[in-house]
């Protein structure tokens, strides 16, 4: 599976990271640090990369399969 962290819905909450932060890490400003990429994630790391995403409450983050 991938994920997109959408640059224009992204306000820095960090709280994605926060939820998973295998999976989500954050830039000097508090905000995903790799918005607008898509990023692979490994299978043993889907869970959390999906809890990590539920947590946003900007919705900016997108699973991709």
């Amino acid at each position: 599976m991938r994920y997109l962290v959408d640059t224009a819905l992204c306000s820095g909450h960090g709280a994605c990271a926060a939820a998973a932060d295998e999976v989500y890490s954050l830039d000097d400003a508090g905000f995903n640090a790799i918005c607008g990429r898509e990023v692979e994630v490994p299978p043993e790391l889907e869970k959390a990369a999906v809890e990590g995403a539920d947590a946003c409450p900007d919705q900016a983050i997108r699973i991709l399969n």
